[in-house]
């Protein structure tokens, strides 16, 4: 039986959820739901909180680390909000947050916990990291129409940039060691996509600490925890691979009609590795080796 709310489970399962690593999922659909669940518990994550409609089911196979919200899945920012509430919940618990279809990678994850990672990167003196998310598509809309397939799944190679970002406390001057990163699909069916919706950083692994909050634009509040890397050598990123913008345009009627197909002569298929994200440039191993 899932939990009724978020803040019950909170409350009866603190101290466990507090050991971390935690992951908490967002469902806004059915669609790859048990894949994304069993990819964080693979990967190391100690729990997983799934916020979901009621009527949803997932497997029973995750061993008890797969934690069943009942939520509001669709009211507005509803993932911040819920991050939010486990950040007071939670203070130094490293946790990360994600949509269905979307996969967590970092450098060397088929060997590697996430456990590892964290210990390194704090090690670093990194409270948080940096996430690039990663569009993954259906190489033929005609057999897989809702644009997710894993078994033929393909992103982008080249067509990534990033931009100052600017501070509109000091005149609008550039940020140090913070960058707004594009490419994807946002950036190549730009005219279907809100302009505050079109980067594609997150900073969705990062330790909980008292008074911080996780921003509409997937920043948090410190600015420190913003930064790509560290002020002394090249810090450690991360990707999120995700169908979530794929899906989005196949099933928005505006975009759906005018997108046949996604691939394009940089396409490339997806291997499920993290050594191809990090040859592509899309994820830094930083020191960590």
């Amino acid at each position: 039986m899932p939990y009724p709310s978020l803040s019950d489970l909170l409350d009866r399962k603190r101290a466990d959820l507090g050991k971390g690593p935690l992951a908490i999922v967002l469902a806004e659909d059915e669609v790859e739901i048990d894949s994304t669940l069993a990819h964080l518990v693979k990967v190391g994550f100690r729990d997983v909180i799934l916020l979901a409609p009621e009527a949803v089911q997932v497997s029973p196979g995750h061993g008890g680390r797969v934690h069943v919200v009942a939520h509001d899945v669709h009211a507005e920012g509803a993932l911040v909000a819920a991050v939010n509430q486990a950040i007071a919940k939670l203070p130094g618990t490293w946790m990360h947050y994600c949509h269905n279809a979307e996969y967590l990678y970092f450098p060397f994850c088929e060997t590697r916990r996430v456990r590892e990672l964290l210990t390194f990167h704090s090690e670093e003196r990194r409270e948080a990291m940096l996430t690039y998310v990663i569009d993954l598509y259906a190489g033929d809309l005609g057999q897989d129409s809702n644009a997710v397939s894993l078994s033929d799944a393909w992103l982008d190679r080249s067509g990534y940039y990033a931009l100052a970002r600017k501070d509109p406390a000091r005149d609008w001057q550039p940020k140090e060691r913070q960058l707004d990163f594009f490419g994807g699909l946002r950036w190549r069916f730009e005219e279907h996509i809100p302009f505050s919706r079109r980067k594609i950083d997150r900073i969705s692994l990062f330790r909980a600490k008292r008074g911080l909050r996780l921003q509409p634009d997937f920043t948090l509040s410190d600015e420190e925890m913003n930064t790509y890397t560290c002020r002394w050598h090249h810090s450690l990123t991360a990707a999120v691979c995700s169908f979530r913008t794929a899906k989005a345009l196949r099933t928005n009627p505006g975009s759906r009609h005018a997108i046949q197909t996604f691939r394009w002569p940089n396409s490339v298929r997806f291997d499920w590795h993290s050594q191809q994200l990090m040859d592509l440039g899309l994820m830094e191993p930083g020191q960590w080796f």
